[in-house]
């Protein structure tokens, strides 16, 4: 069983991944109606991811990478739209392509990183 589930929570971090890069960096493709259910399905597979990829031993792993991923990713944003914008409308397209993704990538990471924080302050509040 826990073999299946681990398979389950790989194809919906593969899955996540995939919809962060088409959501993000290839977002004239995508009809607007559609980005909304993009980014609901991003929330509950980042849910699964949360609830079926992280055992006991990787949870401070987990949410640190998640912490400084998330960080990152926010200042990164603003950073780099800032910096592009130098190059004129390459630059202007590159950082919204790059800023779209890591916004769809936040949008993946952050309900797992909420699962498993929330999950760890149950652990440690049960009686020993």
């Amino acid at each position: 069983m826990a073999n299946k589930q681990m398979n389950y929570g790989q194809i919906a971090f593969l899955g996540g991944l995939v919809i962060a890069v088409i959501a993000g960096l290839l977002p004239s493709f995508v009809p607007a109606g559609l980005m909304p259910i993009m980014m609901a399905v991003l929330f509950v597979l980042g849910l699964a991811v949360g609830l079926l990829n992280i055992s006991d031993k990787e949870v401070n792993s987990f949410l640190l990478a998640t912490v400084a991923l998330l960080l990152a990713a926010t200042s990164w944003n603003i950073s780099l739209v800032q910096s592009l914008s130098l190059l004129g409308e390459l630059g202007t397209t590159l950082a919204t392509m790059v800023a779209g993704f890591t916004s769809a990538l936040i949008a993946f990471i952050s309900p797992a990183a909420f699962i498993v924080a929330i999950l760890a302050v149950y652990k440690m509040a049960q009686p020993d």
